[in-house]
This record gives C-alpha cells, sequence and structure tokens, in this order.
C-alpha cells in the first residue's frame, strides 16, 4: 500500500484507525450479519448508533440541552438555502459577513428567499483580511446574521466568535471539532462533514430549539429544520453510512483527548507551516493577514508561478497529495485538518525546503 498525505480540502483525510475499523467491520457489524449499510435506518442497532454518535458529539462541543442536533442528506450549500427558508420571511433583512467564496456563494443562495444585507466585505482586499469590526453594518433586528469563521479557499479565519444581537448563524464546516467552541453563542451551526466530521453526503446542524419554531413561510416538511429535529433526522431515510463513519470520527477525537488537544496538535501544525512559509527569504508567500490566517486551510504561492507544476508534480511523487490551490486563487493550499497528522505537516515542510534548495 502507498497510502500518502492527504491534503486535499474537501472530500478530505479521515483519521487511519477510523477507516482501519470501517474496512474491519464493513461486511459484518456488530454481529448483526450485514454491513451498517445494508440495515434499517429504524432498527435497534441503528438507532442505538446514531443516538450514540450524537451523543458524543454533543459531549465533544458541549452542546447545551436546547439545542437540537441534525444529521442531514445534503452538503453545507443546500443550507445556504434551507436556513433563509427557514429562519427569515421573505422581505426580511438577513445581515451576511463576507470574508471569501464561501461567503459569497451563501449570499447567492439566500438573496433567492429573502433580503440579504452585506454588512461587511472583504472583497476590495482580495478577501484577504477580516474587515474592522467598527466598519460592520447590522440590524439588531435583523432575523440572523450568517459568517463563515473559517473560509477553506481564501485561508481567511476569524479567531474570536463576533458579538452580535439578532441570532449568529455560522459556516463551520471546515472549523467544526477543531478546537472548543461556545455553542451557547450561536443561533445555528451548520457543516458539511467531508472537512472534519466524515465522508461528503452528511450535513451536521446544530440549532436552538426556539429558532425551530419560527415559521416565515410555507414550506414541504423534508425542507423544514423543525420536521428533521421531531422525527430524529428520520424524517426520511438518512445517509446512515455516513452517520455511522462520523460516530467513529468522533469517537477518534475522544479518544486522543477530545478538543482540547486537538487544538493544540492543530494549532501547532498551522504554526509549523506558517513557518516554513515565512522562513523562506519569500520563495513561498501566504497573502493573508496574520492576524487571521487559518489553523485549517493554508493558501501559498511559490515566488515565480512557473515553478508551480514542477511544485505539484514532484510533491505528489514525494506521497504529498491534494496541494493543488483554487481555481479562484491558484497556487498551492495545504488543508490541514483534524486528520492531517502532524508527521504529514512535518513532511511537507521538509519537501517545501528541499524544493527550495534545489529550484532556488
Amino acid at each position: 500500500m502507498s497510502r500518502g498525505f492527504n491534503f486535499s480540502a474537501g472530500p478530505a483525510a479521515l483519521p487511519e484507525p477510523v477507516l482501519l475499523q470501517a474496512r474491519e467491520e464493513l461486511l459484518e457489524w456488530q454481529g448483526e450479519r450485514a454491513s451498517v449499510m445494508e440495515l434499517s435506518h429504524r432498527g435497534k442497532a441503528f438507532v442505538a448508533a446514531a443516538l450514540r454518535a450524537e451523543h458524543d458529539l454533543r459531549r465533544l462541543l458541549a452542546v447545551p440541552d436546547e439545542y437540537a442536533v441534525l444529521f442531514l442528506q445534503g452538503g453545507a450549500t443546500q443550507q445556504f438555502a434551507l436556513i433563509p427558508m427557514n429562519l427569515a420571511a421573505p422581505d426580511q433583512r438577513a445581515d451576511y459577513l463576507v470574508t471569501g467564496h464561501w461567503g459569497e456563494k451563501a449570499i447567492a443562495e439566500a438573496q433567492a428567499v429573502t433580503r440579504v444585507h452585506v454588512a461587511a466585505s472583504s472583497s476590495a482586499a482580495g478577501h484577504t483580511r477580516i474587515p474592522d469590526r467598527a466598519d460592520w453594518d447590522l440590524d439588531p433586528t435583523a432575523a440572523y446574521v450568517h459568517y463563515t469563521p473559517n473560509e477553506t479557499i481564501h485561508g481567511v479565519e476569524f479567531h474570536q466568535v463576533p458579538e452580535v444581537e439578532a441570532p449568529l448563524v455560522a459556516d463551520a464546516s471546515s472549523t467544526i471539532l477543531s478546537r472548543e467552541l461556545d455553542v451557547s453563542r450561536f443561533g445555528l451551526i451548520y457543516a458539511g462533514a467531508q472537512k472534519n466530521i466524515g465522508p461528503a453526503g452528511l450535513t451536521v446542524v446544530i440549532v436552538r430549539r426556539d429558532l425551530l419554531e419560527r415559521s416565515p413561510r410555507p414550506l414541504p416538511k423534508i425542507l423544514t429544520y423543525a420536521a428533521h429535529a421531531a422525527n430524529s433526522s428520520m424524517l426520511n431515510t438518512p445517509p446512515t453510512f455516513a452517520w455511522y463513519l462520523a460516530g467513529l470520527v468522533f469517537e477518534w477525537i475522544r479518544q486522543l483527548g477530545g478538543l482540547v488537544a486537538m487544538a493544540e496538535r492543530n494549532r501547532a501544525k498551522a504554526q509549523a507551516l506558517y513557518a516554513a512559509i515565512d522562513g523562506s527569504g519569500g520563495y513561498y508567500r501566504n497573502p493573508v493577514d496574520p492576524a487571521c490566517r487559518s489553523w485549517m486551510n493554508v493558501p501559498f504561492m511559490l515566488h515565480d508561478a512557473a515553478l508551480d507544476a514542477a511544485f505539484l508534480t514532484q510533491a505528489e511523487a514525494a506521497g504529498l497529495l491534494g496541494l493543488k490551490g483554487h481555481r479562484a486563487v491558484g497556487g498551492m493550499r495545504a488543508s490541514i485538518y483534524n486528520a492531517m497528522p502532524p508527521e504529514g505537516v512535518a513532511a511537507l515542510c521538509d519537501f517545501m525546503r528541499d524544493f527550495q534548495r534545489r529550484h532556488g
């Protein structure tokens, strides 16, 4: 086997112990004489596993009882439309803070169903920083305030939860479970699974129960958070295998020491990679304001873009995968989510120094 270090932004690497356990259990799961993928989502065995996964996630994030936890089909992009459908009337203002590509995508979807107001944007700065708090134009009566704590493409991250008066909504796809989080500061948190939770196809939504009582417009049940909450995320057949794998990931995080230990691990990985970039004498460059550099997604450019192809080819040959930057930004991007071991980041830093020596 020639498994490499996978720096892909998503679908991203899964913890190797989780993959090994899933392989061991694939044909016959917990004595059921069938795979978990083949069992009824309403059967006792799977319901117990689903409840255990929710319990573990609640314990990891210290989710208060007044919040519902939903395991839904689809991705975070689907929530771009479902959030305003569930939380805002068609003519009600919703405030958006935009610090990158995914904030812009969220606005594009929300505009179809509610009155979007861009309360702050870093587009003029090329999405390399967070707009000054004094410049935010927020309405305390807005249906909600939406932001993206970590922009996966641009590598810009909020390191503090914004103080706002309206319910705060966060697309936490690329930061959830990477450190502790005060869930009580939010009205709704959502996250596509394929970065820090599990495989693509599953989305976790954590929503304050009083917000489930909003009914701003007629909707089919399948599009309402309240209906999913009332049916324990089994209004329709859920993505059972993804839910099962998410449960294994939650257990893996717990065994590593929980989110305090995960934060220490992630901080060290990010510091090592940024040190390699900043210490290269300009050979490599990260364009983001150091005050809001991401722990999870590190874009960087070579001093000469003509070397990009050689860098990617040689990196892949060295077992360093998925380093090509997003087409909107170019260059390179190393996504160093929870499942990326420190050894992978060390190997990337060593390769970068060696590439500079050979091509400098």
